[in-house]
């Protein structure tokens, strides 16, 4: 009988991260994917990826619609919240043999509480990493929940080890994502014009050529201070001779200031070389960064799919503090003359592009699948200090 795995997906970066172990598992003879989209995933404004999901041949989906909106520390907290009762009850009527769960983010310790509390063995993609937030909080205390590991680096192989897990279950495995970077940048160039297929607002610069992309997430410990992040970030690069694209927060309590505040700066000021997008698919997006001149903001996608890419990444802020970086970050305070400078410092070279496995070689999922359908499954823990 094949193993039945059921992977969550909350939110839009889970599902690049998570793809192509969703293709090995669903290819591997031994297993049977059971897939659940829930949250911010299933909601337009923060561009909607279950028809993304669908038009990659995964048609077999649960949708469960738990966000409570908001964008503040209590909508977080009625969201986790209810992502528990409803996934409990489509881990019930799914009876799966595992559960898998991808990252940090809060809903995602929804999905393994309801799976723990409900003795199902749970699997966890991307643990033992540092971010120096409330994302790492809850991704410690979803690797304690876990009982087998999947993680990115050897560095967080051996954290979770010291968190007190069994050895035997903590798998370096690479971060998936890195298989979607490898595939595409592999793959023969399709150059074109991606921004005219999707929808956006904005001004595009005649002919273009150059371009830097933004993407700027709140912080949950310095929501008071998301509107002059914002600003400071933008000051530092208005005036700049080149075309930017700045793409729209993530569901994180504190993005609607700064949706606010892009909103503001795309209607007051009107600035005539930056627009503005919410989404891309995987492929469509890891070409376009692979495209541009550099990345500026504080998201993780910098660090990791960036230094496998080997695009310059201007870091700013506390957001990702602690993460093992390649040597394509540069780490910036929140002051736009310090922002300005390493972008401009950036500018005036040419890029090197150069690769780094640190976050994995591009061949996760299939060791993922692999393992899920051979190792041995339980939901016991034992002390391993």
């Amino acid at each position: 009988m094949k193993r039945k795995i059921c992977v969550v997906i909350t939110a839009r970066p889970s599902y690049s991260r998570v793809r192509t172990v969703l293709a090995a598992i669903n290819e591997h003879e031994k297993l049977d994917l059971q897939l659940v989209v829930c949250a911010s995933a299933l909601l337009d404004k923060y561009g909607s990826v279950v028809d993304v999901i669908r038009a990659d041949g995964f048609q077999t989906i649960e949708t469960v619609y738990n966000v409570v909106e908001g964008e503040n520390l209590l909508s977080s907290v009625k969201t986790t919240a209810l992502g528990m009762i409803e996934l409990s009850g489509v881990f019930a009527r799914l009876q799966p043999d595992v559960v898998l769960t991808i990252g940090d983010r809060y809903e995602t310790i929804a999905t393994a509480i309801a799976a723990s509390y409900m003795n199902i063995p749970l699997a966890h993609i991307m643990g033992g990493e540092v971010s120096g937030n409330i994302d790492e909080k809850v991704r410690h205390a979803v690797t304690k929940l876990a009982d087998i590991h999947f993680v990115a680096t050897t560095k967080a192989r051996e954290r979770v080890i010291k968190m007190g897990e069994n050895p035997a279950k903590v798998f370096a495995t690479g971060c998936p994502s890195m298989d979607i970077v490898r595939l595409t940048l592999d793959a023969p160039s399709q150059k074109s014009e991606l921004i005219d297929d999707h929808s956006g607002v904005g001004n595009l610069l005649k002919g273009r050529g150059d371009y830097i992309i933004i993407m700027q997430h709140p912080v949950t410990s310095e929501i008071e201070d998301g509107k002059e992040h914002i600003r400071k970030t933008y000051e530092a690069v208005k005036d700049l001779p080149i075309q930017i694209y700045w793409m729209w927060p993530n569901v994180d309590a504190g993005s609607d200031r700064i949706s606010r505040t892009l909103r503001t700066i795309r209607e007051k000021d009107d600035p005539p070389n930056i627009y503005f997008l919410k989404n891309l698919p995987s492929e469509e997006f890891i070409a376009f960064l692979d495209g541009a001149k550099c990345i500026i903001g504080n998201s993780s996608v910098a660090i990791r799919e960036g230094s496998f890419i080997g695009v310059p990444a201007v870091n700013i802020g506390n957001r990702q503090i602690g993460r093992e970086r390649g040597a394509n970050v540069i780490d910036v305070g929140y002051d736009s003359a310090e922002i300005r400078k390493a972008v401009s410092d950036i500018l005036s070279k040419e890029r090197q592009g150069q690769r780094d496995t640190l976050y994995g070689d591009g061949h996760a999922g299939s060791r993922i699948a692999r393992l899920l359908a051979d190792e041995e499954l339980t939901f016991e823990k034992r002390l391993f200090y």
